[in-house]
């Protein structure tokens, strides 16, 4: 098991979905993300209200600084996706501290596996245990246009 990392002093990270600031989120995504680039507001919205979302916020202002969101039925796979943390607090842990806070809300459910995608952070998520596929063979895709 690894560590896991504390946020910096004067944030706190919770789940509850009436604290996500969806423009923000959106806003976040749809121009800075290069997953999401373009992303509708309406799809962003449904994202969120299908998914567990974990938000980072100031302490001081309530201003959230930092977004994640799992896919999960809670029993035997997530996949965690869109997560991002504000340029404004990047280099303070801050985004280490919510991956490791999503990975320790789910380890009671048991699940099998937690997947993700990332095409510049695998250091940060290789520090709280993710690896790559061991089997890359055995995964597909569909991807719709």
């Amino acid at each position: 098991m690894t560590d896991t990392p504390r946020l910096p002093e004067g944030y706190e990270i919770s789940t509850d979905p009436a604290r996500i600031d969806a423009g923000r989120v959106h806003r976040w995504l749809s121009t800075d993300a290069y997953w999401a680039m373009g992303r509708s507001r309406e799809k962003q919205d449904l994202a969120i209200e299908g998914s567990l979302n974990f938000g980072v916020y100031d302490t001081l202002s309530g201003e959230q600084v930092a977004y994640a969101r799992v896919i999960t039925d809670r029993a035997t796979f997530a996949w965690l996706c869109d997560v991002y943390v504000d340029p404004s607090v990047r280099g303070k842990g801050v985004g280490t501290a919510l991956v490791a806070a999503v990975r320790d809300e789910l380890r009671p459910c048991g699940l099998k596996r937690i997947m993700l995608a990332t095409h510049d952070a695998h250091g940060v998520y290789a520090k709280l245990g993710f690896g790559p596929l061991e089997r890359p063979d055995q995964w597909m895709v569909l991807v719709s246009e």
